[in-house]
This record gives structure tokens, C-alpha cells and sequence, in this order.
């Protein structure tokens, strides 16, 4: 990512983690990067081009982390681990970026059927570990789709938690209790 745009992303994830995407403008991003709004206009159209910018540029680092360190456990449950951990380490370190994310999850308008879209590459990620787990038989037989569905719903919730009342978190502490009540329940 070139310079100009890294300042733009940045000044715009703060104005969309303040304003909401529908309070946001063009000249609120400009000012917030201390920009000239025709730098602005010059490497994106449209407040919908940077928002879409950002979410891909967002989910891919998040997903290239995952993938570095699940690359790294061979047991499936520990993939899960440490998937739950890069999410969660990813809430912090960007926060305002998660706070974006989840403002615009749910509704019809292109930009949130798009960031839904995002996270299907995401559910894959999840979906494949579990799916290795049942088949080693480390977890009950299930569809392993609707498991990740699920699985993402709990770490969404833990990530909101976790975004909302955390001052300090303790990850491995989070870690240990999200693990334990998530697998106990599919756990054989």
C-alpha cells in the first residue's frame, strides 16, 4: 500500500469508527489525513471505493496472520486456537477497524453484503479445521458448514464483548474460557 493511500485508510477508519459509514464524508476523511480532497479524489472515487479499500486490505492482513499461524499447529483444535487468538489479538490492535466492521454486518446495501462476502473465505478457514477435527475424530459428526457458522458467531460475540467491556484483556485467560465453552459442548 502506497503512502497516500495508508494515510487514507487510516483517517478513514477513524471517521467511519466515529461518524458511522452514513456520517462520514469525503471531506471528513481528507481533513482527518490532513489531505487536500483532491489527493483524495485522485486515488479513490467515492466514500463506498474507500470503504470497500479498506475492508479488503483489513480482511486480508487478518487472514494472512491467521493462515502464518495456523500453518503452525497440526492438530486441528489447536488451528482453532490459534484462529480464536489471531481474532482476537485483531480486535485490539484494530480496534476501530472491528468497530467498522461490525457497524455495517447486517442490511441489504452493496457495502454490507460485500463485507458479509468477506467473511465467507473466513468461514472456509474455519470450516476446513473443523472438518479436519471431525474427521480425526476429535469432534462430533456434524455439518461442519453450520459449525463454523456457529463458531464465528461465538468469537463475533467474544470480539464484541471483548470491544466493549476489556480495559486489559488477558488473551490466553479469554483463550481458555472461549475454548472451554465452545468444545465442551461439541466436544466427543
Amino acid at each position: 500500500m502506497n503512502k497516500t493511500k495508508n494515510i487514507i485508510s487510516k483517517a478513514a477508519i477513524d471517521i467511519f469508527s466515529k461518524k458511522g459509514y452514513e456520517g462520514a464524508t469525503m471531506e471528513d476523511i481528507a481533513i482527518t489525513g490532513g489531505l487536500a480532497k483532491g489527493t483524495l479524489y485522485y486515488h479513490f472515487k467515492s466514500k463506498e471505493e474507500i470503504f470497500n479499500y479498506i475492508i479488503k486490505v483489513g480482511m486480508d492482513i487478518i487472514k494472512e496472520d491467521i493462515i502464518e499461524e495456523t500453518e503452525k499447529e497440526s492438530n486441528p483444535i489447536l488451528k482453532l486456537r490459534a484462529l480464536c487468538k489471531i481474532q482476537l489479538q485483531s480486535v485490539y490492535k484494530y480496534k476501530d477497524f472491528f468497530k467498522v466492521i461490525m457497524s455495517q454486518l447486517w442490511g441489504q446495501e452493496i457495502r454490507q453484503v460485500e463485507i458479509r462476502d468477506s467473511l465467507s473465505d473466513y468461514i472456509s478457514i474455519l470450516e476446513g479445521y473443523l472438518k479436519e477435527a471431525i474427521d480425526n475424530g476429535i469432534l462430533k459428526k456434524g455439518n461442519p458448514a453450520f459449525m463454523a457458522h456457529l463458531f464465528l458467531g461465538i468469537l463475533m460475540s467474544a470480539s464484541i464483548y471483548e470491544l466493549l467491556n476489556a480495559e486489559d484483556p488477558d488473551i490466553e485467560e479469554l483463550l481458555d474460557s472461549l475454548m472451554n465453552y465452545v468444545l465442551r459442548g461439541i466436544e466427543i
